[in-house]
């Protein structure tokens, strides 16, 4: 054993003295291609699992399986109902206006500017009062599992039946004061 240690000292001795390895131009990453799409070439398509007043122009990525940047387009009147990603997501409102929910936090009457960014597994909604631009990356691949009241998973269809059950219910008046 001690005939080992003076040979593993030179060995160290020489790799630190020798200095790091040349990097060659074969040995560098290929730089990327820059991207550029222009608003005109831009195809909105309908997002599965999404009410269909819901598109989606696809930037970078694939949703269906990998993180993904899209632009999504929310109709006016558009509402999506509770729903939680698997993926944490960032939302950038560019034009229109409506309403964020959240279950655990504060609404968000949002415009243009806006910005929400979501974690994994937080359950929220949205309605476009005005049509709806919006920004959306997604750190994984983009599912939708939708919701009841007390958070168990319902299809879409029966979500949009709820939602849409909820808007029409006249307003609860505010308690009185005594």
């Amino acid at each position: 054993m001690s005939n080992r240690k003076p040979a593993l000292l030179i060995l160290l001795a020489a790799a630190i003295l020798s200095g790091p390895a040349p990097i060659h131009a074969d040995d560098e990453p290929e730089p990327q291609e820059m991207v550029i799409l222009p608003a005109r070439k831009l195809e909105y398509i309908q997002v599965p699992d999404m009410p269909k007043c819901v598109t989606a122009a696809i930037l970078r990525g694939n949703p269906r399986t990998d993180a993904a940047w899209v632009l999504l387009k929310l109709a006016s009147g558009c509402s999506v109902p509770w729903h939680w990603h698997t993926a944490n997501e960032s939302l950038v409102v560019i034009s229109g206006q409506g309403k964020f929910e959240m279950k655990k936090g504060k609404p968000l009457e949002f415009a243009p500017g806006a910005y929400a960014a979501l974690p994994t597994r937080h359950v929220h909604r949205a309605v476009c009062t005005r049509e709806c631009l919006l920004f959306n990356t997604a750190d994984a691949a983009f599912d939708v599992h939708y919701v009841d009241d007390d958070g168990k998973e319902i299809s879409l269809k029966k979500a949009v039946k709820a939602m849409k059950k909820e808007m029409s219910a006249p307003p609860t008046p505010a308690p009185k004061k005594k």
